[in-house]
């Protein structure tokens, strides 16, 4: 699609956009700022904009955005596998399982050596349960979660089955794990890291990630907000 000559009748009729969201922005904030910039381009007041899986504010990398008809076809895009290369510290855990929060015990790393770390890689492969992290977006009682978490809730969350096609070590420099991991919907990278170090008798927490695929959508095809911008003369 060239943006520089497309029509509010394309957004309408239905686009895929390949937003490469920054650190620092949630899902939502991209989307009200794609919607505003295509309204404000076109001097419309209304359309309709949504997207396909979520990413956390920390996070960066491929977020899918659905215009106009296409929007039918988020839940279609969210079920298609997703990669994530990231990094996770071993000796320590955060509350957010991530750097959302402060470290709040640290373990000894000094049983930690290649042989364990590929031993407990293992355990990641395939269906596995996982616990969400009690800073998310998912909802209970009608209220996000994160937000009882902030307020010091406690809220029991249940098992849930996740799969995880790839888990691939990439790079080893204790305390620091740089990994690739293709996965299905729903799955938390944060969990895994928290549910890593706690496999290696130690803690862990995720340092960095960035999704670079959701299914054959990949984030080197995909255009920064500041671009999309551009290309539309604003």
């Amino acid at each position: 699609m060239n943006l520089e000559t497309c029509t509010f009748q394309n957004f309408l009729d239905g686009q895929i956009l390949l937003l490469n969201k920054p650190i620092g922005w949630s899902s939502f904030d991209v989307v009200k700022k794609i919607r505003n910039l295509i309204l404000k381009r076109y001097n419309q007041n209304k359309i309709k904009i949504g997207h396909a899986g979520t990413l956390d504010p920390l996070a960066s990398g491929l977020l899918l955005i659905c215009t106009g008809k296409y929007t039918k076809k988020i839940t279609e895009l969210q079920e298609k596998p997703k990669t994530y290369t990231g990094s996770l510290t071993l000796g320590a855990t955060t509350p957010s399982y991530d750097l959302e929060t402060k470290i709040d015990t640290t373990y000894s790393i000094s049983h930690i050596n290649k042989k364990t770390i590929e031993l407990a890689r293992l355990n990641f492969i395939g269906e596995i349960k996982q616990k969400p992290p009690i800073f998310s977006a998912l909802k209970k009682g009608g209220e996000r979660l994160y937000k009882k978490a902030r307020r010091g809730e406690k809220v029991e969350l249940k098992n849930r089955i996740v799969t995880v096609y790839d888990f691939k070590i990439l790079n080893t420099n204790m305390p620091t794990i740089d990994f690739e991991i293709t996965c299905s919907k729903g799955t938390y990278i944060r969990s895994i890291a928290h549910d890593f170090g706690r496999t290696l008798k130690s803690g862990a927490y995720l340092s960095k990630l960035s999704r670079t695929s959701i299914g054959e959508y990949n984030l080197k095809k995909s255009c920064s907000v500041n671009s999309f911008e551009k290309h539309l003369n604003i």
